[in-house]
């Protein structure tokens, strides 16, 4: 099977392409970058046009948007919400321009998105609940849209929205847990918003079983199913590594640092895999203890 991922470099890229190759299949990356990639094929692209690249287009049976500026790039002035937009939204319309001038189209189109398209507040959302409106919310419905074409074009589609995924070498844990291991550990604000989080091989292993189910399309939630909010995280972190769990962390001052990217640490909804688990896909670490316990005990 010849697989293509665009935005393949980053970590989770990294897990993916991992996974791939131990089963055998040919992995083309998509990349920014020059620098040779181990077992792969490394493809140059502007991420913005299907010049150079879209011709490989008709040889693959998979291809795989993750491409996105993170939203944990402080400050959030008005150029980096710009680099958000853009880098997401323009490499999905060159990949839906590819697809669709190709003359033998993939089987299979997975769009990367986030959990936070529900919004930062409201009863437990699954993939039938409405879009938010605030910022990170509306970008997710642009990011989705960018690649809806595809499904037009008889390619089946999939979009996860993905929670911030927990993993030892790359992802946010390490930030999460940076001021629990210096002693300063403890709820941020009142700590009863959602911490949405999800497990690498859950990650990894839930969109390859939706990769492989034929039945699967449109909008799963790639999100650990039991609910966590940010004092639970923070508390069972902090007993995993052995550190005390204090005072929480006023949110006047997180605003006041932060500006508006603070709400991804001080607002949150509660959100589950409902198709996924209705599909059939099995979580191998359901609960915050045991996710934490495998990547930092």
């Amino acid at each position: 099977m010849n697989i293509m991922i665009a935005g393949g470099s980053g970590f989770l890229g990294r897990a993916l392409t991992k996974s791939f190759l131990a089963d055998g299949y040919q992995v083309f990356i998509l990349t920014r970058s020059s620098g040779k990639m181990k077992d792969v094929h490394a493809v140059l692209w502007d991420a913005k046009t299907t010049n150079g690249w879209g011709h490989l287009v008709n040889g693959m049976d998979v291809i795989i948007h993750l491409t996105g500026k993170t939203p944990a790039s402080w400050p959030w002035t008005v150029s980096t919400k710009r680099a958000f937009h853009d880098s997401r939204i323009l490499p999905g319309f060159a990949l839906a321009e590819a697809i669709r001038n190709a003359t033998h189209r993939p089987r299979i189109f997975i769009q990367q998105s986030g959990i936070n398209h529900y919004g930062l507040s409201g009863a437990l959302a699954d993939e039938s609940t409405p879009p938010g409106d605030d910022f990170l919310a509306q970008l997710t419905v642009k990011w989705e849209a960018a690649t809806e074409s595809v499904e037009e074009l008889g390619v089946r589609r999939v979009v996860v929205r993905s929670a911030p995924v927990l993993a030892k070498d790359g992802g946010l844990l390490w930030l999460m847990a940076l001021p629990i291991k210096l002693f300063a550990g403890g709820p941020l604000g009142d700590g009863k918003h959602a911490m949405p989080w999800i497990h690498i091989q859950d990650w990894v292993g839930g969109l390859r079983y939706l990769i492989e189910n034929e039945n699967a399309r449109g909008e799963y939630n790639l999100i650990a199913p039991m609910p966590t909010s940010n004092a639970e995280f923070n508390r069972t972190l902090a007993g995993i590594i052995h550190r005390p769990y204090w005072f929480p962390m006023p949110a006047f001052l997180l605003t006041t640092f932060l500006g508006e990217m603070s709400v991804l640490i001080l607002a949150g909804r509660f959100a589950q895999p409902k198709r996924l688990i209705e599909s059939g896909y099995r979580f191998r670490f359901p609960a915050a203890r045991e996710a934490l316990a495998d990547l930092l005990g």
